[in-house]
């Protein structure tokens, strides 16, 4: 499959991006060798491997799954500049 300078104008126009007419050769020039690769890719014989989610194979440690507060309240309050209750003060917004 080759892409062509109306392919790049129509990828273009539908991704909303604009492309000079000056740089549509040099973009399917470049669009032309990503292709290549994949015919590339295409090539290799996969027969009997299984698909995997990473390159690395590793578990994932697990955790109890506990809802908690994190007991930190007076570390996250400490750097706002202003508090009541335990709470932020903010400007109102909304009249």
């Amino acid at each position: 499959m080759s892409v062509t300078r109306d392919d790049v104008r129509k990828v273009a126009r539908l991704s909303r991006i604009a492309v000079p007419e000056e740089r549509l050769d040099e973009l399917a020039g470049e669009l032309n060798g990503i292709m290549g690769w994949i015919d590339q890719l295409n090539e290799v014989d996969v027969e009997g491997v299984e698909p995997m989610t990473s390159v690395v194979e590793t578990k994932l440690p697990m955790r109890e799954d506990v809802v908690t507060d994190g007991n930190i309240q007076d570390q996250v309050l400490a750097n706002a500049p202003r508090t009541e209750h335990g709470f932020f003060v903010v400007p109102k917004s909304v009249e």
